[in-house]
Formats: structure tokens, sequence, C-alpha cells
């Protein structure tokens, strides 16, 4: 017995062809994917977009939401 806390490695996972052509696919449909360029907002918020911080702040007060 170790005082070892690492786990032992597990053996990789054997992937079927159907689930290859799977991954294929997927990654593909990724690849392919268009990156949409938005017009920038009229009358928007000013400074950071406020729900990546979780509130939205009018004339000082934050509000969550």
């Amino acid at each position: 017995m170790t005082d070892d806390p690492t786990p032992e490695p597990a053996e990789p996972r054997v992937l079927s062809e159907a689930a290859k052509r799977a991954l294929a696919e997927a990654e593909a449909r990724r690849a392919a994917a268009a990156i949409v360029v938005l017009p920038p907002e009229d009358g928007g918020p000013r400074g950071p977009e406020p729900t990546r911080y979780g509130d939205w702040e009018k004339k000082g007060l934050a509000v969550d939401f």
C-alpha cells in the first residue's frame, strides 16, 4: 500500500468505427461553422456586458436577474 493519492492510469478507450465517424463529422461541422459578426448595439448599456457579471446597473442601482 502506498501513500500516493494519484490513481492508476486508465486504459485508453477503444472506439468503434461508428464512434470514430461521428467524432470526425462533429469536428468537420465545428470547423465549417461560420463566425457570426453582429453589429454594435444601439442604446445598450455602457461598460462591461451586464449579463456576464450577473447584474444590470441603471443609474447607479444594480439589479440582479
